[in-house]
């Protein structure tokens, strides 16, 4: 047996990779090119080999299906439900990762025909649990933006408030009240002006800010508590 080439056929990966664009949440799908789901989209994942270890297999499976490598990922949970895959019993680790789309390049690969960004009211059915997965992965994003600082690697380095209020908007599944989001959100001090304004507008051209990176690192350490 050559522990670099096999597989353990029982423990796999599925990465759930966010992003933002024009006020929606997108997520990254692949393609199945082979095997029982050839032709369905789904959640970017494979098995785990057993010369590496589960953070590793991510990063691999992610780069080799669809090109995108170089991001930090967390784990989501582990899902085990006896009959999530029809021909035996497999347990998969979700890992996600929040990105800017325009950042990367897709190319699929590996067992994947084709990869794409959809946004989230646009998914198709996917096989196994992949919709339950992706729906436990949206419950802790509304966690986590109440919890702590969300944004850093889904918005342009310098956004605009209302950019930051979709965001928000987008994750929370709801609309937020103006006045009283920007008023919590410039009392944590998460914000810095850039003293600078939008460029090539139609409108009225808005602030544009930053975030502090000193805040947003100690809030996301400490966490918070963030009513909206």
């Amino acid at each position: 047996m050559n522990p670099s080439n096999t597989i353990i056929d029982a423990l796999s990966i599925d990465c759930l990779i966010f992003g933002f664009k024009k006020g929606e949440l997108d997520i990254l799908l692949v393609q199945h090119a082979e095997g029982i789901s050839k032709g369905k989209w789904a959640l970017p994942g494979g098995w785990i080999r057993y010369n590496e270890s589960v953070n590793d297999s991510a990063v691999r499976l992610l780069h080799d299906l669809t090109g995108v490598s170089k991001i930090y990922m967390e784990q989501l949970g582990v899902f085990g439900d006896v009959e999530r895959y029809p021909q035996k019993r497999v347990i998969t680790i979700g890992y996600f990762a929040l990105v800017k789309p325009e950042n990367y390049k897709l190319h699929a690969g590996f067992t994947a025909s084709d990869a794409r960004w959809f946004k989230l009211s646009e998914v198709p059915n996917m096989p196994y649990d992949h919709d339950k997965i992706l729906d436990s992965a949206i419950k802790h994003l509304k966690h986590k933006v109440r919890h702590e600082p969300i944004g850093f690697n889904l918005l342009p380095r310098k956004f605009t408030l209302h950019q930051l209020q979709e965001l928000y908007e987008a994750v929370l599944e709801k609309k937020l009240d103006k006045p009283n989001f920007r008023r919590k959100l410039m009392n944590m001090n998460l914000l810095a002006p850039s003293k600078e304004k939008q460029k090539d507008v139609s409108h009225r051209a808005a602030s544009l800010y930053k975030f502090d990176k000193r805040t947003y690192d100690k809030l996301k350490e400490k966490g918070f508590t963030f009513e909206l």
